[in-house]
């Protein structure tokens, strides 16, 4: 027998992210937080992430937590489903049951109407056909119903487009939503980061919208952004440095890390601290 390290903190940075987190507040009950995550196929050791997510949100919110697993296909589905235990000569510690979603069980939802009165399902419904011919369809009436949705509630409006772009991340479906983005102003002088990427104009009006993109996917990883850090996403007026930050946004564990590869400002452009 020998003797391991009391410490549980982390000694390396790693890359612990979900999807995105919603603090669920039902009428009949207590609020809880619903943990999403979107599976294109089966990764080997995710199950230990999907545990450290459930133990960790737990932990520092202090609310009960459900793990959501919208799966691509159903043999993802099928492995997803679990349960994954952590033990030991019969005795379990620890086991996870996520609740899963996947083609079989999500219905097509191309109705726009019927989009508008459920956004989420609509959402998630997008991410389990994926792969589907269908899921055009599902993206163009998600479109249709948030260009309505902006002019009554267009914060809402612009964080399903952002939680449909980090989910379907470079997959073909992902490929199309910002295809059709691209020919949709949203957000009408908000400065929002899909609202100035996709039109040309004030280059420091883009650079300001990308910024608040940056900020927004970090939030929805749970990555902390310090008083310095924010000040110098949001004073960055260089559109390329901003451009890599935000692709960096996605996969960085700390907010200071956005900076690490950073090159000289180009002359002309000078970052602003």
């Amino acid at each position: 027998m020998d003797a391991v390290t009391t410490d549980v903190t982390e000694t390396r940075p790693l890359e612990r992210r979900v999807d995105t987190v919603l603090r669920i507040g039902p009428s009949d009950g207590e609020d809880f937080l619903l943990a999403i995550e979107s599976q294109s196929g089966k990764v080997a050791g995710k199950e230990r992430s999907w545990a450290y997510y459930v133990g960790y949100l737990q932990a520092k919110y202090e609310l009960p937590v459900l793990l959501l697993v919208v799966c691509q296909d159903a043999a993802t589905a099928k492995w997803a489903v679990g349960p994954f235990g952590c033990g030991t000569r019969g005795w379990t510690a620890l086991r996870v049951y996520p609740l899963v979603a996947g083609p079989d069980n999500l219905p097509v939802i191309t109705d726009t109407r019927t989009v508008a009165k459920n956004l989420p399902l609509a959402a998630l419904s997008a991410l389990a056909h994926a792969r589907s011919p269908e899921c055009a369809a599902i993206l163009e009436a998600i479109s249709s119903a948030l260009q309505e949705l902006q002019e009554t509630d267009p914060d809402t409006a612009e964080y399903f487009f952002d939680f449909l772009e980090v989910t379907l991340g470079k997959t073909p479906a992902g490929e199309k939503w910002k295809d059709i983005m691209s020919f949709v102003s949203y957000f009408p002088g908000r400065g929002t980061v899909r609202e100035t990427a996709y039109l040309e104009g004030e280059v420091k009006g883009t650079a300001k919208g990308e910024a608040k993109g940056i900020l927004f996917v970090l939030e929805v990883r749970g990555i902390p952004v310090s008083a310095d850090a924010r000040e110098r996403i949001t004073s960055c007026t260089d559109l390329d440095r901003v451009d890599a930050w935000l692709e960096r946004s996605r996969t960085v564990t700390r907010a200071e890390d956005l900076f690490a590869e950073d090159s000289e400002a180009a002359p002309g452009a000078p970052e602003q601290e």
